[in-house]
């Protein structure tokens, strides 16, 4: 109830309008009735703050009302007034009393009756055992028992599923753990990370902060045996140094060696990569390992023969190498870098997405490990960032510039219009005359100051002495030029790969993985791929969720052998559970060698156009068979 309860509000918060209580109901996999119901508990809990507004339209977030009512939640301080907030507090309580607590005394000191402690203990015992660490019972003596380590490792887990959306503020971890000015602290660390030359990451540092709070509370309570890491490079060594000096400073506190010795390998793992001022050679020299660059380099040329995408470059695959030294790491302790980007990675940028999901399936063969989805995002961002800076600038558009002669005004306004936007355009031609023929000017946009008898779609009406406004107006008929381009050639190239056998209207499977198989044997009945692309697709799946928005789910093998591009689809009118997310509509794409060049620019566009929850609707509505769905979907992307 409580996690459909955080999604209802979560999904809410993500809307741009009015959201149908039928759509919701969807989504949740849940009645209407039900929706009516988390909506009225939601603003219950909120109250005063009317937080969600109703209307015939559907529901909506009240953003200026939700945001006072999460404001008002930082100066709360927090209690164990919910079950979440029970057993939260029940976690850390029996952690801090190695000895056991006695039951009646954990009611009492929570408000509860003897019978709702047990029912909290029961859920208690699940999560812990889920840690390697086990709940017994003596009578009414109550003892959580395990390691150091798992203990420190759930109350960190606890906490971030606690936070939206995998962001938490430090705040809030000081208000929960009681501790000194964490925001001081970063600061000053940072500073002294980056005079020892170390770039930060800083989605990980709070991250360590969040560790490091929870150290210094079980070390105020308990004299914790701790292991020490495995290994101390020397810059770790180094950090270890530092960062017990401003512990020291700001806590008052001195910390075990092994505890100051896991922050720093925390930070050496999750938040630093070194070399920030030093010559690539130099940090190959200092601070990359041989065998872990081999590997990276046999990877980047895996990508290019898969994909055709080049990541031959010498800073890249070093700054990757030490990334993947880190994560091999994490990965073998299991102590994952939580990833607030992981959502909107997968959905802005799949392809990106892809190839990382790519280079993790191809790391944890080679280093016998497992790498879930915050990680491939972290993988996404060290390719896109790359990409980004290699991508050439999108080509400039061409516009005529249309200026009535009157002493130099047009010279002046075109100099305006190249300064403010020459990265996005050219003026290929400029006409003075009043007596324009409007038909020959065949250049994407047209600029100007006298609008025509029948405006098109691509004119402008500037005016003479250029505003900030006419700037913004020209961006956005840019944009909508550009746009218009890419969705003429992205359905030239989706119509190709649709028939009429392979599209299926309300199929039902079990789960994402029997409906792969099924789709899969109507596409191994009809020629287009293998046995071994569908074992290949579910692998892939396994590996990370390809519903990459909460509309589409997009099933797909890594290896390009099909016979030929195609896509099989199915538009269901009741959303399916599909990993954590509930989808209406599932394209399994079986790509074939000769689509390589396409396969970046079908799949981003293909994921982009199915994005729109109403243009989603609208095909699942109307595409009740083959042509009226072509139908639907050619009116959606010509929008």
């Amino acid at each position: 109830m409580s996690k459909k309860y955080d999604r209802l509000v979560e999904f809410l918060a993500q809307a741009d309008d009015w959201v149908q209580a039928g759509e919701l109901a969807d989504r949740l996999g849940v009645s209407t009735r039900s929706i009516r119901s988390y909506v009225t508990a939601a603003k219950a809990a909120a109250h005063p703050f009317d937080t969600i507004q109703s209307s015939p339209r559907g529901y909506r977030i009240n953003r200026e009302a939700y945001a006072a009512y999460r404001s008002s939640l930082k100066s709360q301080v927090s209690d164990a007034e919910t079950p979440r907030d029970r057993i939260y507090q029940l976690v850390r309580r029996l952690g801090s009393h190695p000895e056991g607590l006695d039951l009646y005394f954990l009611a009492d000191a929570l408000f509860v009756s003897d019978s709702t402690i047990e029912q909290d203990l029961r859920k208690v015992k699940t999560l812990v055992e889920e840690e390697g660490l086990s709940l017994t019972r003596r009578g009414s003596l109550i003892v959580l028992a395990g390691t150091e380590a798992n203990q420190r490792r759930l109350l960190s887990r606890m906490f971030h599923e606690e936070s939206v959306q995998g962001f938490f503020e430090l705040e809030r971890v000081q208000r929960e753990f009681e501790s000194a000015n964490l925001s001081d602290f970063k600061t000053d660390l940072i500073a002294v990370l980056g005079e020892h030359g170390f770039f930060v990451n800083e989605y990980g540092l709070n991250n360590v902060l969040l560790h490091l709070a929870i150290t210094l509370e079980r070390s105020a309570n308990l004299q914790p045996d701790l292991e020490r890491p495995l290994a101390s490079p020397a810059q770790e060594e180094e950090i270890s140094g530092a960062l017990s000096m401003l512990i020291e400073r700001h806590f008052a506190v001195t910390l075990s060696f092994a505890d100051v010795e896991n922050l720093a390998n925390l930070l050496t793992t999750r938040v630093l990569t070194p070399g920030q001022d030093q010559s690539i050679t130099e940090v190959v020299t200092n601070f990359v390992d041989p065998p872990t660059l081999a590997m990276v380099r046999r990877l980047v040329g895996l990508v290019h023969d898969e994909y055709l995408i080049d990541l031959d470059d010498e800073e890249f695959m070093v700054r990757l190498a030490l990334h993947v030294r880190n994560l091999v790491a994490r990965a073998r302790d299991k102590s994952y870098s939580p990833n607030p980007m992981t959502r909107s990675m997968k959905t802005s940028y799949p392809m990106i997405y892809e190839v990382a999901v790519f280079i993790a399936s191809q790391l944890q063969r080679d280093a016998e490990i497992s790498i879930n989805d915050d990680e491939i995002a972290y993988l996404a961002l060290h390719v896109g960032s790359y990409l980004e800076r290699q991508v050439r600038r999108e080509a400039r558009i061409t516009c005529a510039l249309v200026c009535p002669n009157y002493y130099d005004i047009h010279v002046m306004l075109r100099q305006h219009i190249e300064h403010a936007l020459g990265d996005v355009l050219d003026i290929d031609v400029v006409i003075t005359r009043t007596d324009v023929d409007w038909s020959t000017l065949d250049t994407d946009l047209v600029l100007t100051t006298v609008a025509s008898r029948a405006p098109r779609d691509n004119e402008v009406v500037i005016q003479p002495f250029l505003t900030d406004a006419d700037v913004e107006n020209i961006r956005r008929a840019v944009t909508r030029v550009r746009r218009h381009a890419r969705r003429l050639k992205i359905k030239d190239d989706l119509l190709r790969y649709f028939t009429p056998e392979l599209f299926f209207r309300d199929l039902e499977s079990s789960d994402e993985i029997a409906m792969i198989r099924l789709l899969g044997e109507r596409m191994v009945a009809v020629g287009v791929v293998d046995d071994a692309y569908v074992i290949g697709a579910i692998e892939r799946e396994r590996m990370s969720s390809t519903a990459f928005t909460d509309n589409i789910a997009v099933p797909h093998a890594m290896a390009m052998t099909a016979s030929q591009t195609s896509i099989a689809i199915v538009i269901n009118e009741t959303a399916m559970r599909w990993g954590e997310n509930r989808v209406n509509v599932i394209a399994f794409i079986a790509f074939a060698e000769e689509g390589r060049n396409s396969f970046q620019e079908v799949f981003d566009q293909f994921v982009e156009v199915f994005a729109d929850r109403t243009d989603v609707q609208r095909i699942i509505k109307r595409g009740t068979d083959f042509p009226s769905f072509i139908e639907e979907l050619v009116r959606v992307i010509d929008k």
